[in-house]
């Protein structure tokens, strides 16, 4: 048998890591952080359970990456979906939605994503957080800023404040409440987005995340 060539080893590679990032989503919004342990999360995504500290250090690191993902991928999701606009206010009211969604339909998740940028290590550097910023700056300079390296940040921490006054344990305060302090601020419409007027009753949240982890098979050098 030859040896594998590096691009088919690189796919390998993309592949576990994938896999890892999904199950660690997928364990933590069902048994939340502390009851979730790299083993589970090895065996979900049906690697070597020493595979996962090549990948990431520690457990904290491979959630925060995995929540990462979720995240950048329901924002390229709202963000591209049809009919797809250039309008920068409707791409923002977009973006304020899927981020509020998340809260609202993955409270486990969330709030146990908020409780670990807590910790010393805060934000950490991968490729998932850098996309994530990469998407809401951009959604950012569409909405018209002329300062995006001062607007962006403002941004993030009012989703990221928001997200947690969602997930406050015994006092949550309502994603539409927040909603519409988020759109006064930034002068959007309430019918821009998905109005929650547009998703009350809606069924339970799809459990299955494969669509947001590039697992699926792929001939090496494409994307």
């Amino acid at each position: 048998m030859s040896p594998r060539s590096a691009s088919v080893n690189e796919e390998l590679r993309r592949r576990s890591r994938e896999r890892l990032l999904q199950a660690a989503v997928e364990l933590v919004d069902e048994r939340g952080f502390e009851a979730t342990t790299l083993g589970a999360i090895a065996d979900r995504a049906g690697s070597a359970r020493g595979l996962v500290s090549y990948y990431f250090p520690g457990k904290r690191q491979l959630v925060q990456s995995a929540v990462h993902r979720l995240m950048h991928r329901t924002l390229e999701e709202a963000l591209e979906r049809q009919p797809r606009t250039e309008d920068g206010r409707e791409r923002l009211a977009r973006a304020i939605d899927a981020i509020l969604g998340l809260a609202r339909d993955r409270p486990v998740l969330m709030r146990q994503h908020m409780a670990g940028l807590l910790q010393a290590e805060g934000f950490v550097e991968c490729p998932e957080q850098r996309r994530l910023s990469e998407l809401l700056g951009d959604t950012v300079s569409r909405y018209g800023s002329e300062d995006v390296a001062a607007d962006y940040p403002m941004l993030r921490a009012l989703l990221m404040g928001a997200v947690y006054a969602a997930l406050v344990p015994g006092v949550p305060m309502p994603v539409p409440a927040l909603r519409a302090e988020l759109f006064q601020r930034y002068g959007l419409d309430w019918e821009l987005g998905v109005p929650p007027e547009r998703t009350a009753g809606a069924e339970t949240p799809e459990r299955d995340l494969s669509r947001f982890f590039a697992t699926g098979e792929r001939a090496p050098g494409t994307s």
